[in-house]
């Protein structure tokens, strides 16, 4: 897919695709959106509950919610497993254009290697954090653990919507443990019913600042 990199309102960057005319990011601060939905909503939310825990991630993109995962998870002190699975991966020379170490003044090193790192292997990213990339699709995929934390970050149902049907949610719903929880961006009312039909409680919460009003976690109750 061909990419176009953009600047976001927070000063981070994103990719715009011209064959699906969307982004990878809100347009109102990639970083911004990411921190608020997936680490501070749901990783940190699971975190005073325990320490060690997994996470499955629908969309590794640019390995932005990765990156920020490992960052908190060493701050933390916490000791996790997040499986990203992506059917596209940005390429590496792509990686190099985004400026996410520097927006954050965080290692860039660690940045490069979650795309460097080889797929299907489960590899050490620091102390507090082990990946296993996946490259598939999530439709034909079979989960082999649990999960405690889902980030659901694939692209807007009207873009990809394949990606948000009945049988996708019914597949995480049964792979992840009690009281997991699933975070995403997208609150419309055809997916908080979808999520609710397969077992899920439905949270509306407030969305990032100055970005989208909602942002949408479901628990396996």
């Amino acid at each position: 897919m061909k990419k176009e990199l953009r600047i976001t309102a927070d000063g981070s960057h994103t990719f715009y695709v011209e064959e699906l005319d969307e982004q990878y990011h809100s347009m109102h601060g990639s970083i911004a959106e990411a921190e608020h939905i997936f680490i501070n909503s749901g990783l940190l939310n699971k975190a005073k509950q325990k320490q060690a825990f997994k996470i499955f991630e629908v969309g590794m993109g640019t390995g932005l919610n990765v990156y920020l995962t490992a960052i908190a998870a060493a701050k933390n002190k916490l000791n996790l497993e997040m499986h990203s699975i992506e059917a596209y991966p940005v390429d590496v020379e792509e990686v190099h254009l985004l400026n996410y170490p520097q927006q954050l003044r965080a290692s860039e090193e660690l940045f490069y290697q979650i795309h460097k790192s080889k797929w299907e292997e489960l590899i050490s990213l620091n102390a507090n954090l082990s990946l296993k990339k996946i490259k598939a699709d999530l439709r034909d995929y079979s989960f082999e653990v649990l999960y405690d934390v889902v980030y659901y970050d694939a692209f807007a149902p009207e873009k990809q919507a394949e990606m948000w049907e009945k049988e996708i949610f019914k597949k995480i719903f049964r792979a992840m443990e009690t009281d997991g929880i699933l975070l995403t961006y997208c609150v419309k009312g055809v997916i908080r019913r979808l999520l609710a039909e397969v077992g899920f409680e439905i949270e509306k919460l407030p969305g990032p600042k100055n970005g989208k009003r909602e942002m949408l976690r479901a628990i396996k109750s």
